[in-house]
């Protein structure tokens, strides 16, 4: 039931496109307590074209969410703009026309976001007047819902948007009415009308004679559905063009078995009118032909879900560049692909497929003033299309024809509204680069921009958090006469690839030495900085002679005062040289292997403490036990042993018996070996083995 203020949002939705002279608009709100934005209102534009973006994220890649967040009017003024700023939207509908979004906010509050589409005809900018027109109808449209909402009965989603009504056209009088028939039957070949949802609203018989069908069965059917021949992908993609462009589209399609007809489109905010017409059928082919746009809309879906799919995956960028090269290069019909990026004022090569490298370096590295289009595309973000080498050396009079390649596009690669790249497209045929196909690359470069932005942070926050733990790490294990040792470290697969596992060897004087490898819970940056105190902190009390049960009491002592919010494991040993034994205390860790001399294998069985950073007053119990020349002990943590689905004991098990096979004369291949056994790339691994001489 409709009630006053569903009229009064009418009318100030049915008011601000007109007055705007946009062709449609969508209105969307901000319900209480939600963090979304819906759609709930639609003029002028089907709801099967708007139903993708019912639901808008404040974070979302799209110009309502833009205009929300950032409390301001965002203007978006044709196919490649919008191609450069929101791939996604603009791969979705690669079509010519402008749009406006604009907050819609009252008292200071967001009530929701006003989306306005006007035709591709429209100015690169809104008029000062069109730009008070929208604010004054956001201005009404925040006041209705502000008085919703104090009445208690705010605007919500429902479950489909209201679409409003289209002006109803002219009425003619019955004179006329008779006269416009017969007008419209003198015509050559017939004539449809479509409603804005595709459907025909009325057909003369000379048109339902050239499609083959009976003109009741046709009207209030879509086309493509009543027609079997005509559900063919560029139909309902030039019906799309005309009602998103409000421009004139015209394409052709066969009628089995072998007609041709030709369709024009001629669009308003009431419908779309179509003339149809027999092609030409002296040469089988069609009399027009539809206007070449480059990819179809279904193609450049398709190749939408698979690019941004792949790209959604890369976790660097090295594999950015594979998956574009992978996928464009196929896709596009292109035979190469470079993709560039700056740096301190110079040009980087990122990556390049179907290219010299030699080609490749003379460019790596010149400074981003020099008059190439890669270059240039990344200071203006402006795409660049040559179909000819000529049209290049017209705009860029230096360049010199050396790749052998006899056309180009160079994309700009946009993240967060700025260039931070380009991509080079190469043809080695003559490729000319229609109005539709260049929004459609514009597009896909946007989707690579997006993901080689994330790559470059994800590569610099990798690349900084392996030099915290390569710092934190021993560079070094020191020289300690009498006695072999050798080391490992695999960083974790998952998240940064680093992590808090840790060892160290300690020299504490010509007799004693110490060992200690340790765990900190986690995979990312925190783990390995309280790594780093953990391992200074045993370092610290191990060197004042400590005992290893008092080392992992003062390192707990610490661990608690610090309050990290991680837990740790440790095992630390006391070696004795001179009398051949050790002296281990351990703190939740997994106890380590020992391989006597006669190749027998055993648990070093200490009674575990807890793990370091729970209780502050915790006591580790020791074990003293010797270690003979020729034995070996293995310190290890869980990643060597842990994996899901396999038994701790079995897994402690098959590592023991791995140490009972190999070679104790060559520690390394020894911890090659037991390094091969790790179940899992999950979990970062630290090894250390230890063997007094003989």
């Amino acid at each position: 039931m409709r009630t006053t203020m569903d009229t009064a949002m009418d009318t100030a939705m049915t008011a601000v496109v007109r007055d705007s002279g946009a062709y449609g608009g969508l209105l969307y709100v901000l319900p209480p307590r939600e963090d979304a934005l819906w759609l709930v209102m639609t003029a002028g534009v089907p709801q099967d074209i708007a139903v993708p973006w019912r639901r808008v994220a404040p974070t979302d890649p799209m110009p309502v969410a833009d205009a929300v967040r950032e409390q301001r009017l965002v203007w978006v003024g044709g196919r490649e703009e919008m191609a450069r700023q929101y791939p996604r939207p603009a791969l979705v509908l690669p079509y010519d026309f402008a749009l406006g979004a604009a907050p819609v906010v009252s008292g200071g509050v967001v009530r929701g976001g006003l989306v306005l589409l006007w035709p591709g005809t429209h100015a690169s900018r809104l008029s000062r007047e069109e730009r008070d027109v929208v604010e004054a109808g956001c201005h009404r449209l925040a006041g209705l819902l502000r008085q919703a909402a104090d009445s208690g009965a705010p605007l919500l989603p429902a479950e489909r948007p209201r679409t409003l009504r289209p002006p109803a056209g002219r009425v003619p009088e019955p004179a006329e009415a008779s006269a416009l028939s017969a007008f419209v039957d003198r015509l050559p070949g017939g004539s449809c009308g479509l409603d804005l949802n595709g459907r025909i609203t009325f057909i003369t018989p000379a048109a339902a004679a050239l499609v083959g069908a009976d003109r009741a069965a046709l009207v209030g059917a879509l086309p493509w559905e009543a027609l079997p021949w005509m559900d063919v992908p560029q139909v309902e993609d030039r019906y799309r063009a005309a009602l998103v462009s409000r421009l004139p589209q015209a394409f052709t399609v066969l009628r089995p078995p072998r007609t041709w007809l030709a369709f024009e489109l001629y669009p308003d905010s009431t419908g779309i009118s179509v003339r149809i017409t027999r092609g030409d059928p002296a040469d089988g082919a069609p009399a027009r032909t539809l206007p070449t746009a480059g990819p179809s809309r279904a193609t450049v879906l398709y190749h939408l879900m698979h690019l941004a799919s792949t790209l959604t995956e890369a976790i660097g960028v090295q594999e950015v560049v594979e998956q574009t090269a992978d996928q464009l290069l196929p896709a596009l019909g292109a035979q190469a692909m470079v993709l560039m990026t700056a740096e301190d004022g110079r040009l980087r090569i990122a990556g390049h497929r179907g290219y010299r490298t030699e080609l490749m370096d003379r460019f790596d590295g010149i400074p981003l003033s020099s008059e190439v289009p890669g270059a240039d595309v990344m200071a203006t973000g402006v795409a660049g299309f040559f179909a000819t080498f000529d049209e290049m050396a017209d705009a860029y009079p230096a360049m010199v024809h050396e790749d052998g390649m006899a056309a180009w596009a160079v994309l700009p690669l946009i993240a967060s509204g700025r260039p931070i790249g380009s991509l080079l497209l190469s043809y080695e045929r003559p490729h000319t680069f229609p109005p539709g196909e260049r929004a459609a690359l514009t597009s896909l470069a946007g989707l690579v921009g997006q993901a080689l932005d994330r790559a470059r942070l994800y590569d610099a926050k990798h690349h900084l958090a392996h030099r915290l733990q390569s710092a934190l790490l021993p560079h070094t294990l020191p020289r300690v006469p009498g006695l072999r040792v050798a080391a490992r470290y695999l960083p974790a697969a998952r998240g940064l690839g680093v992590g808090g596992d840790f060892y160290d060897l300690i020299r504490l004087d010509e007799h004693t030495f110490g060992a200690a490898i340790g765990d900190v819970q986690g995979h990312n940056v925190d783990a390995a900085a309280l790594m780093g105190q953990v391992r200074t902190a045993v370092h610290a009390h191990a060197t004042v002679g400590a005992s290893p049960d008092d080392v992992l009491a003062r390192t707990n002592r610490l661990l608690t005062d610090l309050d990290p919010g991680l837990f740790t494991s440790c095992v630390y040993v006391h070696f004795d040289l001179a009398t051949r034994r050790a002296c281990l205390a351990t703190a939740g860790h997994p106890p380590p292997l020992l391989r006597h001399a006669d190749g027998r294998t055993e648990l070093v069985r200490v009674p575990p403490g807890l793990l370091l950073g729970i209780e502050p007053d915790t006591r580790y119990p020791a074990l003293e036990f010797p270690l003979p020349p020729g034995s070996v002990l293995a310190l290890y943590t869980d990643g060597l042993v842990e994996a899901p689905g396999v038994d701790l004991d079995d897994a402690v098990a098959a590592l023991a018996g791995l140490l009972e096979q190999a070679d104790p004369g060559d520690l390394d291949a020894m911890a090659d070996a037991l390094i091969r056994h790790t179940p899992a790339p999950g979990d970062d691994v630290a090894l250390l083995l230890i063997s007094p001489n003989a």
